[in-house]
């Protein structure tokens, strides 16, 4: 039976128990299951993202529970999955195999043995990726069968496959929302197959469920993703560079908002890649790159998806890189999960159970 709102205070201090919010729910329990993928072997310039589950679960604790846009929302449930570290240990355990395969694959330097190995290095990186996004896939699957909606707290963007995969055969017909700084349309980046910079590649390349592809503060660009998206009628991309330029010439977001929302089908994947934010979002993130969506703008888009009748079927948060000292990375994902988690239920028919 699910605990009283006498035994849970959202106006009072919130436990310190392993989950998000603090919310005392098993996943049994709740609408929406968060699960985590503590992975970042692949990230190419600032590694850590494997540490921001723990990290936004602490600081999810500092997130007040009112969201004036999906009022009550969370008393339907949010519920914490059990984190497999075994993910985390893997990803730290094939650094030194992923920086030997960047070393070769970018001349940086590399020695004899780092070509003697390259191959085996590579080898072992890339079916560890494949294990994880399968680990993420059978966790998302158990919980969507369930009929809940689950939601993914990463690591780099490249588990988010498995997420998207097991959330487009449960839905049928999906349109996936990338918010990125990168289109991430890479065959493959350094090597990686599973690279955080291929995972919208091999999504359009393997879920048949996946209708539309729509990225939205996109501004950063290989020859090969833009050739890649203009041939492909499902993609559609609401570049940095033109939002920039409309707002400039008297254009507002809700317009712009509009149009995104023109492109996106009954049921919405909200990929969630926090560079694609300012700055000042993530200072720590990975790829960091000037320009971006502000959190206002996000979390507008976020309202306007579910107000218009859509539902939001599932979402990743990624790329979050967290500080000892400085909780501001953090302190904002988690302001920006508890949110896209509010907008998810909004429209879920499922009970209150706090």
């Amino acid at each position: 039976m699910a605990m009283s709102d006498k035994e849970f205070n959202p106006n009072g201090a919130i436990p310190d128990n392993g989950n998000y919010f603090g919310i005392p729910l098993s996943p049994d329990e709740a609408a929406l299951v968060l699960i985590s993928a503590p992975w970042d072997a692949t990230t190419a310039v600032r590694a850590g993202s494997s540490y921001a589950p723990d990290a936004i679960i602490e600081a999810s604790r500092r997130v007040d529970f009112f969201e004036p846009m999906a009022p009550y929302s969370w008393r339907k449930g949010i519920a914490t999955a059990p984190i497999d570290y075994s993910m985390q240990d893997m990803s730290h355990r094939l650094r030194a195999d992923a920086a030997r395969v960047v070393k070769v694959h970018d001349d940086l330097g590399s020695s004899p043995f780092d070509h003697l190995v390259y191959e085996r290095s590579l080898r072992r990186v890339n079916e560890a990726s494949v294990m994880v996004n399968d680990n993420v896939y059978k966790q998302s699957k158990e919980w969507l069968a369930k009929g809940k909606i689950v939601g993914l707290v990463g690591g780099d963007q490249s588990v988010a496959y498995g997420h998207i995969r097991a959330v487009a055969e449960s839905h049928g017909k999906i349109g996936v929302l990338h918010i990125d700084s990168k289109c991430d349309l890479r065959a493959a980046h350094q090597g990686f197959e599973h690279s955080h910079a291929s995972v919208m590649y091999n999504v359009l390349r393997d879920v048949e469920g996946v209708a539309s592809l729509v990225a939205v503060g996109v501004r950063a660009f290989s020859p090969e993703e833009w050739e890649r998206a203009e041939r492909d009628s499902r993609v559609k991309l609401f570049t940095g560079q033109s939002i920039w330029s409309r707002h400039f010439e008297g254009v507002n977001w809700a317009t712009i908002v509009d149009e995104i929302l023109a492109e996106l089908p009954e049921c919405v994947y909200v990929s969630l890649d926090v560079d694609g934010l300012t700055m000042e979002c993530s200072p720590r993130t990975g790829s960091l790159v000037a320009g971006g969506l502000r959190l206002p703008e996000v979390v507008y888009l976020m309202g306007r998806i579910v107000d218009s009748g859509r539902r939001i079927v599932g979402f990743d948060l990624t790329e979050v890189v967290p500080d000892m000292e400085d909780k501001t990375d953090a302190m904002i994902a988690a302001r920006m999960l508890y949110n896209v988690c509010c907008m998810a239920l909004k429209n879920h028919p499922a009970p209150d159970v706090l």
